[in-house]
């Protein structure tokens, strides 16, 4: 479970022209005010590590920012933040560096390839794309290099760009950039978001591409692909959420910490405007469904890749219905084919090829069923017992 803080929601200072946010934005669910005593005494409830999140939580008065990172230090040794890195100044690095705080910064790529994260005109997005990219050279000289995210898209990783953002990488990596998470472009009706989707014929691509680029970057990791390898093997310890099942109401690997101290999801499932309050238990209708549900229908039935993926993210479902598989199913089926002929080709065999897979899909329908979600390692230590 991740505990992010949101201490003024969804509001950011940029206006990405894709992100999944912008429904509540436009909706004007955004709060104005917050109240930092009542998110610290929930955080003391929880008593959980954190991280910072929005929006973008750099628009928190530094103050008040302050508080929250010496909390994470004081009670768990440092805390976590995702940034878009704009509003970031020479003065934040000694907090970073202070609170022991694990900065993430999201950004799509160099010059143009960052177009799409606009900041309000042209001039306006490519000085703002200057200043992170000068921000993660600088957290780097520093010692304290960011995780950076980057969401594919047309603007980055069409093919004639896709070259740029693969240097750009190798770039990143000479700097001190270990780690990368790679993002598909969820397909949500943005204002101006038209056009920015690659089809998933490109998706699976650029997904190739930069794997390829992570085996000659021995020192770079793009952390999706060791995971999609880890779930064929059912080792589900330490994957992403996007792989485990998924309560939309109820998101197990996000809790939102909201302006009021409520608690939150995930907002990668808000897809009407409305920032839900968290249920007060967990359900796995979607699953349950998915797996009885043809796919021709939107379901993942008879899929042998379904006990790793579990029709991904429901953020990303199909028309943005949580009842259905991800929108991007051909691309994560393409990457796990690909995944399954290695280790096959070094004489292991992924439980998409297991004769166990009936059974371990059985067990996990059975727990799913009465409301346990156990992982698929244990289960596999079940069906393998004596």
């Amino acid at each position: 479970m991740t505990v992010e803080v949101r201490p003024l929601g969804d509001k950011c200072n940029i206006k990405c022209r894709y992100c999944y946010q912008e429904g509540i934005r436009t909706a004007g669910n955004v709060p104005t005010r917050y109240d930092l005593d009542a998110i610290m005494a929930t955080l003391d409830r929880l008593a959980e590590p954190f991280s910072l999140f929005g929006g973008e939580i750099m628009m928190t008065r530094r103050p008040d920012l302050e508080r929250l990172m010496q909390l994470g230090f004081d009670r768990h040794g440092g805390v976590g933040m995702q940034t878009n890195g704009t509003l970031i100044e020479e003065r934040d690095i000694e907090l970073f560096r202070k609170y022991r705080v694990r900065i993430g910064i999201s950004i799509d790529g160099p010059g143009p390839l960052n177009d799409a994260r606009w900041a309000g005109s042209l001039p306006a997005t490519r000085r703002a794309t200057a200043r992170i990219e000068a921000v993660i050279e600088t957290l780097c000289r520093e010692g304290m290099p960011p995780n950076v995210i980057v969401t594919l898209n047309r603007m980055n990783a069409a093919p004639e760009r896709l070259g740029v953002l693969c240097e750009w990488i190798r770039f990143l990596g000479s700097l001190g950039v270990r780690k990368l998470r790679l993002h598909l472009l969820e397909q949500d009706e943005t204002e101006g978001g038209e056009g920015l989707a690659l089809t998933a014929q490109e998706n699976l691509a650029a997904l190739r591409r930069l794997r390829r680029l992570e085996q000659e970057l021995p020192s770079v990791q793009f952390d999706i692909f060791a995971e999609m390898a880890a779930m064929l093997r059912g080792d589900d310890a330490r994957t992403s959420c996007v792989f485990h099942a998924c309560d939309p109401y109820a998101t197990r690997a996000v809790v939102g910490v909201e302006s009021d101290g409520r608690l939150g999801n995930c907002g990668r499932t808000n897809k009407d405007g409305v920032t839900h309050l968290r249920a007060g238990r967990e359900a796995f209708e979607r699953q349950l469904s998915l797996y009885r549900t043809p796919q021709a229908e939107g379901g993942c039935q008879g899929c042998r890749f379904f006990l790793a993926c579990k029709g991904n993210c429901p953020g990303t479902a199909i028309g943005g219905d949580w009842r259905m598989r991800s929108v991007d199913c051909p691309v994560w089926f393409g990457l796990f084919e690909d995944i399954e002929t290695e280790l096959q080709a070094k004489g292991e065999t992924a439980i998409s090829r297991s004769e166990r897979r009936s059974d371990l899909e059985a067990k996990m329908i059975a727990a799913w069923s009465i409301g346990d979600n156990p992982t698929l390692h244990s289960l596999i230590e079940q069906v393998d017992a004596p």
